[in-house]
């Protein structure tokens, strides 16, 4: 077993438990967690195709330190939306 290909399987492995996660929760702080570990899981399957003959492609490398880049800022936005969401009917109850 090459690096890459256990690094591609543990990737996947990220991957299915965030759908898991997606599926299984409720809370939306649980649930936007479990999107980036799916997004984790991604990154970590593209890392490990990158490898090739003992070199690194650097294409691959390039787009997931772009996607990780994305990927905070749309955890910020989601947790400033569900924050957002969440405060105004806590206010409401009491």
């Amino acid at each position: 077993m090459t690096p890459g290909l256990i690094y591609a399987l543990a990737g996947v492995a990220l991957f299915v438990l965030g759908l898991a996660g997606l599926i299984l929760l409720t809370s939306a702080l649980r649930r936007i967690l479990a999107f980036n570990l799916m997004g984790s899981g991604v990154f970590l399957v593209l890392v490990g195709l990158a490898q090739r003959d003992g070199g690194v492609d650097p294409v691959p490398q390039a787009m997931v330190l772009t996607g990780i880049v994305v990927a905070v800022a749309a955890t910020a936005l989601a947790l400033a939306l569900a924050r957002r969401l969440v405060i105004p009917l806590e206010k409401t109850e009491k």
